[in-house]
């Protein structure tokens, strides 16, 4: 089994696209489970169509596929508009208590379950 390692500060800003080419943003942030140091969410910032405001997601670390070529890109099986209808929330006002039913609301739209398996 190869061990695939990436350091936490490239994945900040790293750019984000969908199995078909589509832009769907870039990561700004990871989060972390304190209990057992696995990251659980990274952080999904999605530009409108302008590029003015945007809005911010939760996205199940799992979700992601690292694609290691020149272009460095993160793969998210989610099309353009299933992201833009997914719970998000934006920069200002980012979930706070109860954080447990925010996150359960985002592993229900993705079909994850990574709140169980944070309890196993």
């Amino acid at each position: 089994m190869a061990l695939s390692l990436i350091s936490a500060t490239s994945v900040n800003g790293t750019g984000v696209e969908n199995i078909s080419g589509q832009d769907l943003g870039k990561v700004i942030d990871l989060m972390i489970n304190i209990s057992n140091g696995k990251v659980v969410y990274a952080v999904l910032h999605f530009d409108d169509f302008l590029g003015f405001g945007g809005k911010y997601f939760a996205i199940p670390w799992s979700s992601f596929v690292f694609k290691a070529d020149f272009t460095d890109k993160f793969i998210l099986n989610v099309s353009k508009e299933k992201l833009e209808n997914a719970p998000g929330f934006d920069k200002d006002n980012w979930p706070t208590k109860p954080m447990y039913e925010y996150l359960s609301k985002v592993d229900t739209y993705y079909g994850n379950s990574t709140l169980a398996d944070m309890n196993k």
